[in-house]
């Protein structure tokens, strides 16, 4: 397991600051969540510590600073699911997950008996051995999030990211991928960051939200602490309901706001 710890991150794209100043905290182990309004800074966040956009901070895994390392070395630290993955034409699933072998093979060599030794029990794990022969670009929505989590899990990283996971899914498919991660998470003591969009979601699966706006954090915490109305309203701009379910989850509802006028003046009656 390993701890990931983001100090004063600070990234401008195209002219405009896109996150401020920004620290994370990260317990190993756990299952952080980004959510916050479109543009709030979710993605580029996640990308920042992949090493994907440059950035002014710091950002370190278990003390070890990320920012120094050579990008293949990174990749054995930091696995990113972004969120519209390619489908490589002609590409087969098998292929597709040995991609995430790279950083372990050396320049002008092959991948070894223990790379595909790593790829063959993702193939049983994810369940797609029935797939391993065919192309991607065949792959249903649920299925291909699977392959693009294989390919992420066969780098063996301690850091997963996760940018928008669930985006092209159905609601089936989207509460089976979020409970394999969070299975792979436990059995495989990874460290998880993701970003959704999704507020009863990111309420059910996650340890602690972090909530931005405008690239900044403007209030993290446990599920309960950061998904309440009031903050929902402010931010948001949205007219909600927050249910608390009894395996400790929250739900949020969204209301008509001439509903949600009407409950208060019944309410306050």
């Amino acid at each position: 397991m390993s701890a990931l710890a983001v100090g004063r991150l600070d990234v401008t794209l195209l002219g405009r600051r896109v996150l401020g100043d920004v620290d994370l905290a990260v317990p190993s182990g756990s299952w952080v969540t980004l959510v916050g309004p479109n543009g709030a800074g979710k993605s580029t966040l996640l990308k920042a510590v992949a090493g994907a956009v440059e950035h002014a901070g710091s950002i370190g895994l278990d003390e070890v600073s990320l920012d120094g390392m050579r990008s293949r070395e990174r990749a054995r630290q930091v696995a990113f699911v972004p969120q519209e993955p390619t489908r490589p034409d002609g590409m087969n699933v098998v292929d597709y997950v040995l991609l995430g072998r790279t950083p372990y093979v050396p320049y002008f060599a092959v991948e070894s008996a223990s790379d595909v030794a790593v790829v063959e029990e993702l193939l049983d794990t994810l369940e797609l051995r029935e797939l391993a022969d065919r192309p991607v670009t065949s792959l249903s929505g649920g299925e291909f999030q699977r392959a693009v989590l294989a390919r992420a899990l066969a780098q063996q990283a301690p850091l997963l990211l996760l940018d928008e996971p669930t985006s092209s899914l159905d609601l089936g498919h989207a509460q089976q991928v979020l409970e394999l991660v969070d299975e792979l998470r436990v059995d495989r003591g990874l460290t998880v960051v993701s970003a959704l969009h999704d507020l009863t979601t990111a309420g059910q699966f996650a340890d602690r939200l972090v909530l931005l706006v405008d690239g900044e954090v403007v209030a993290e915490g446990p599920v309960r602490e950061v998904l309440t109305e009031k903050l929902i309203s402010a931010h948001y701009g949205a007219a909600v309901r927050v249910v608390h379910d009894a395996d400790g989850g929250v739900v949020v509802v969204p209301v008509r706001e001439r509903t949600a006028r009407l409950t208060k003046r019944t309410d306050g009656a």
